[in-house]
């Protein structure tokens, strides 16, 4: 059986991110489940799991992934990092046609890389096999409460990224103290919808249908998880269709107004297409309302949630909305509204957020990149050949390419 070795790459990304594609529990895991694979780790200092923790589970530490086959990473793997004829793993930010990343592009299909992009890694039914959605629904409502509590004076949690992992961050949830009429708005039933109900589960909060949150007052924090129709209807007044909906949202608009005078928070973490129609307008947060504070997950920019008009970083992750002025201000200023819309929120939980994506890794991505892949599953995400030619897959990125568009 053909030898193989796998690489894990050191993230050169600025900011620098701690996360990994493959812890070292599992990197041996690999080599146990897969005698002619062979895993190697490039020396990092910035690694949430440091060099001699990879070299303890039996993996090499090398200094070049020259003598690689296959080479993890997270992120952009940097321009000078890349070496020609290889395949390589990572989250490329091309398939958006992301201006930014063009160049990248180009230069893999310069150096006749094989680029395999996690974000297009699906099954047969079109359904994302991995991802770090979890993790950022799991910081992301955290962070939700952090700045609920700031902007009310009610309690003071400690950042993430201060946590040492998420039992910790677990802990600092019990000091959470929510006024018995507090009311909370969810979108998002992904990954990452699902991560934010996790984090949810663990406080005494009561979940409620859309309509009984719309009618009825409460002696105890409540919570409603909205689905599509809850807040988008046909501007024909015709029956809502969630397939339509999907496939023509511009035949759509949307209702969530209705939620703004009844609802302290709102934790976006819905899927939003660029035809779809705007769910908060600047003109609705400028009404008799009562949100606070919206925990944008999401974070379109710009986007369907007016109050987001810039992400956030993770050393400082509110900032305030004035309705009024349609401006930033101070979020502990009366009348603003505090926004939490940092764009990376998996890194501040690193050791955590790389453990799940790597047992994803090892279910969905590794038996398939070593072994046979009858669903195309690796195929179907690979985006450059090593003949240095668009996959007929990707060949839609060709006038991005040739910047003609």
């Amino acid at each position: 059986m053909e030898k193989i070795i796998i690489g894990l790459i050191r993230e050169g990304k600025v900011p620098p991110d701690h996360r990994v594609p493959l812890t070292p529990q599992q990197c041996k895991k690999v080599m146990t489940l897969y005698p002619n694979v062979e895993v190697v780790a490039q020396t990092s200092p910035i690694r949430a799991y440091k060099d001699e923790e990879y070299e303890a589970k039996g993996v090499k530490v090398v200094d070049s992934l020259e003598n690689c086959d296959i080479i993890l990473g997270v992120k952009e793997v940097k321009i000078d990092d890349l070496i020609p004829n290889k395949t390589y793993l990572f989250f490329s930010h091309t398939i958006k046609k992301q201006p930014y990343n063009r160049e990248l592009l180009r230069e893999i299909l310069k150096r006749k890389i094989e680029l395999i992009d996690y974000e297009v890694i699906k099954d047969r039914h079109n359904k994302r096999l991995i991802g770090f959605g979890r993790y950022a629904g799991i910081v992301g409502c955290y962070n939700g409460f952090l700045a609920f509590g700031k902007k009310h004076g009610l309690y003071d949690l400690k950042p993430a990224h201060l946590c040492a992992d998420r039992k910790e961050l677990e802990l600092e949830l019990q000091k959470v103290k929510l006024p018995s009429n507090t009311k909370i708005a969810l979108t998002g039933f992904g990954r990452v919808g699902h991560g934010a109900r996790e984090i949810i589960d663990l406080l005494p909060i009561k979940e409620v249908g859309p309509e009984e949150y719309l009618s009825k007052s409460f002696d105890q924090p409540v919570f409603t998880h909205l689905e599509a129709e809850d807040y988008f209807g046909r501007k024909d007044g015709k029956e809502f269709d969630k397939g339509e909906f999907y496939s023509n949202p511009e035949l759509y608009k949307s209702i969530f107004n209705r939620f703004l005078s009844e609802t302290d928070m709102y934790i976006p973490c819905h899927y939003w297409n660029s035809k779809s129609p705007f769910i908060i307008t600047r003109d609705d947060l400028k009404k008799e309302i009562r949100l606070s504070v919206v925990a944008d997950i999401s974070c379109d920019i710009d986007g369907p949630i007016a109050c987001t008009i810039r992400p956030s970083k993770i050393s400082d992750p509110i900032y305030g909305y004035d309705p009024i002025t349609e401006s930033e201000t101070d979020f502990m200023k009366k009348g603003a509204i505090a926004v939490m819309a940092v764009d990376n929120l998996p890194c501040e939980l690193p050791l955590d957020a790389s453990e799940d994506f790597g047992n994803e890794m090892l279910k969905h991505v590794i038996p398939y990149l070593i072994k046979d892949d009858p669903d195309k599953i690796i195929e179907r995400a690979t985006e450059t050949n090593k003949e240095g030619q668009l996959t007929n897959y990707f060949n839609y990125l060709q006038p991005f390419v040739n910047g003609e568009e």
